[in-house]
């Protein structure tokens, strides 16, 4: 996952399939995890934060789940996933792994119900009917998920990568605190296209903060890719969301 994420459904759709070489594999994941540690204690001790203070979500969209289980044993426990099909699929086949899942794309209301089995936190909710439909689903399932408010940070907000404008904002978190079997966890953002990452994650942060004023408990502040998770964790990011940097570059699948 860079800075200008994109989403390609065509990409390596087996989210079971053994590695090629899974000693090869392992170390080339060893050394991406061992860079992107460097890279957050450098922006951590920056921006005079501890390192506690920022969680690495892996972003395992479209590689498989024996690099899922490659990287809990090397002590990655956060995992983030975008299309509930692969999501679920993997969630399955890593049941017996320590993982908290994240569900980071934009999330249809009809994949409500899976994705309140398997993930611990949504980080996509931007619409009332979302909310309405992610805690009916979480009450059936007998669970309470945590939830962010996903902020457009586009001066012109584009509605094809979600998101509610800043002026939104109050109205979805309320929404979400209200909801029985959901929990407002904080705000989460990419950084707009084509623009410095920097203002955009500070506005993210005033977001927050006003959030925070009426609800405390939210402090998460999901921020920050391969590409710009400096500056994420500049502004007060308490979560980057990890992919490339990581996993390296995807491979688009031919058919």
């Amino acid at each position: 996952m860079s800075g200008t994420r994109t989403v390609d459904d065509r990409e390596r759709p087996d989210p079971a399939g053994p590695a090629a070489d899974p000693e090869a594999r392992r170390a080339e994941l060893a050394r991406g995890l061992a860079e992107v540690e460097r890279r957050i204690a450098e922006a951590c001790a920056a921006a005079g934060r501890s390192r506690d203070e920022v969680t690495l979500i892996a972003v395992t969209k479209t590689y498989p789940a024996s690099d899922v289980r490659t990287l809990v044993e090397l002590g990655v426990t956060h995992i983030g996933e975008n299309r509930d099909q692969e999501a679920s699929a993997k969630a399955a086949a890593c049941a017996d792994l320590p993982i908290t899942w994240h569900f980071i794309g934009q999330l249809q209301t009809n994949k409500a119900r899976s994705v309140a089995r398997y993930a611990a936190m949504v980080h996509s909710v931007d619409r009332p009917r979302l909310v309405r439909a992610l805690g009916a689903a979480a009450v059936r399932a007998g669970r309470e998920v945590d939830c962010l408010v996903q902020v457009a940070l586009e001066r012109e907000p584009d509605p094809a990568r979600g998101g509610v404008p800043p002026a939104g904002v109050a109205e979805i978190a309320d929404a979400i605190a209200a909801t029985e079997g959901l929990r407002l966890a904080g705000v989460m953002a990419v950084a707009p296209l084509g623009e410095d990452p920097a203002p955009a994650f500070a506005r993210l942060a005033e977001v927050a903060q006003a959030v925070r004023k009426d609800h405390p408990e939210a402090r998460v502040i999901s921020a920050g890719m391969s590409g710009d998770l400096h500056q994420a964790i500049a502004n007060g990011a308490t979560h980057v969301r990890v992919g490339t940097a990581l996993l390296g570059r995807r491979k688009p699948f031919v058919r």
